[in-house]
């Protein structure tokens, strides 16, 4: 009972179709809605049909096979199991059914167990009770087929009448009688229970005109003499009539009539304890039932054919919203594109005056950085030349390299190229704290003089570390 969620019972009746819908709860089943459906109408799909959620949540479809369409036996075998019973009665079915076993779908419930009287110094035998449920195929496929149209795809077919006799525990020799309905005819169940154990399962028919009673005592005859041919019927009983109110009053006077004792009235279940009751033994059942197999493989089929189709539904409309949103967000970023490149093309003409703007602003920087620079080395030369020393040549080459050259006399080389002369002083000068020039001057750009007779020609060239000097 564990692995099923829910469980629908479905019942065919006359006025309309009445469907309970059970949730499984503290190892039983509660009632979770009750419906009433004109057989004009469709069935509920969203209560009866299986979808992605039943794989986690199974659900088992019931519908009650209608009484008119069944036929019942009573057996007794030896206590075994399920699957030899099976056995047995399947080696007795040719005797146990009325029609050929070719065309008939059947299965069994057991009601119960009893010891068989001993007989002579043999050990009393353990005996079952067994129902045998026989349905004609073809109404079968029939009442299937209507079921179908409703689009109620049932798990099992069950016959209520098995949970009103399992609802019945005699403490004494009895007869219950269960008034029904068999294709608009008024009929009723005889269940004989005799030493303990249910014995025969008969119908009878109640004769709308004409001696109604006498019509009824002969069949109970009928079925009274072949309990006696049969050996189970030994003693009287009493008789138990199990009906509503309605049927109650006729059947009562009619058995009264026929039998000519007093007869015992009871109510019978309520029909949703009949369906909750068919829902618990329908869970808890193995996979025999009326059900034909065939039915049950093309029922999965369909289900699972139903869940990939879905399937492939949700992704295609998952891959739908997924295109839409994906040409959306295109477009939209288009259209942001296009506004950007829009104000593009209305800056571009501010651009390129701003770039040419930018452009001169650095060139009149360079040039006012240079001639600061400049302006602060004529300031530095003029500061620290010697008096006497003739500056001849002053240039300032590239905005970073100054050459300076002259004349002086032989007595003032010291003045130029000794310690701390003009040429030290030039190259250790700082600017605001900085060395303002390169005080390793290589190669051509290294102190220099040539002396031709008291004229001697020197020069040198320093290059600025900072060509941003600013002015001082």
């Amino acid at each position: 009972m564990a692995r099923w969620n829910s469980c629908n019972i479905l019942h065919v009746a006359p006025d309309a179709k009445r469907l309970w819908q059970f949730d499984a709860k503290g190892g039983g089943f509660a009632l979770g809605r009750e419906q009433r459906v004109p057989h004009a109408e469709k069935l509920p799909k969203k209560g009866v049909a299986k979808n992605w959620a039943s794989l986690w949540q199974p659900k088992l479809n019931v519908a009650w096979l209608p009484a008119e369409n069944v036929f019942l036996r009573v057996v007794e075998l030896p206590a075994s199991s399920f699957e030899e019973t099976l056995s047995m009665v399947e080696l007795q079915l040719e005797k146990l059914s009325p029609i050929p076993v070719t065309q008939i779908v059947w299965t069994l419930h057991v009601l119960g167990t009893h010891t068989a009287p001993p007989k002579g110094d043999a050990i009393p035998e353990s005996l079952q009770t067994v129902i045998v449920v026989i349905a004609a195929r073809n109404l079968v496929e029939e009442f299937l087929g209507k079921l179908e149209t409703q689009g109620y795809l049932a798990d099992r077919l069950e016959v209520p009448m098995l949970d009103q006799l399992t609802a019945v525990n005699p403490a004494e020799d009895s007869v219950h009688v269960f008034p029904t309905s068999l294709a608009g005819q008024n009929a009723a169940l005889v269940a004989w229970w005799t030493g303990g154990a249910l014995r025969n399962l008969s119908f009878i028919t109640l004769p709308a005109t004409g001696d109604r009673a006498g019509e009824l005592k002969n069949q109970i005859a009928h079925i009274a003499w072949a309990g006696e041919l049969e050996g189970w019927l030994t003693a009287s009983a009493k008789w138990q009539l199990i009906a509503d109110p309605v049927n109650a009053t006729e059947w009562e006077n009619v058995l009264r009539t026929a039998l000519g004792e007093p007869v015992q009235v009871t109510a019978p279940l309520p029909p949703a304890e009949l369906a909750a009751r068919t829902a618990k033994r329908a869970t808890a059942a193995g996979k025999s039932n009326l059900l034909p197999e065939e039915f049950t493989t093309r029922y999965h089929q369909q289900f699972v054919d139903r869940l990939w189709l879905r399937g492939l539904f949700y992704a295609l409309v998952a891959y739908g919203v997924f295109l839409v949103c994906y040409f959306s967000a295109v477009a939209w970023a288009g259209v942001k594109t296009s506004k950007v490149e829009a104000q593009v093309a209305g800056l571009g003409g501010s651009y390129t005056n701003t770039l040419q703007l930018k452009a001169r602003y650095g060139v009149l920087k360079e040039r006012a950085q240079l001639k600061y620079a400049a302006l602060n080395c004529w300031q530095v030369v003029a500061d620290v030349l010697p008096q006497g020393i003739s500056l001849q040549r002053f240039s300032f080459n590239d905005g970073k390299k100054l050459s300076l050259s002259g004349t002086c006399t032989p007595d003032q080389l010291d003045l130029i190229g000794g310690q701390n002369g003009f040429y030290d002083s030039i190259r250790y000068m700082k600017f605001k704290g900085e060395p303002m020039f390169n005080n390793n001057p290589t190669g051509n750009d290294a102190y220099f003089y040539r002396q031709a007779g008291n004229v001697v020609t020197w020069g040198f060239a320093v290059e600025l570390l900072h060509t941003e000097t600013e002015t001082p």
